[in-house]
């Protein structure tokens, strides 16, 4: 039987990466404030 978590990395970064985060305005955001991290 298969457990419930199946991890799938492309399919997170997709979601919840660094380039996800791009598209929405987050790291412009803090790029404009002069973040020294933008993303963890």
């Amino acid at each position: 039987m298969k457990r419930t978590y199946q991890p799938n990395n492309r399919k997170k970064s997709k979601k919840q990466g660094f380039l996800a985060r791009m598209k929405t305005n987050i790291i412009n955001n803090r790029r404009r404030k002069g973040r020294k991290v933008l993303s963890h």
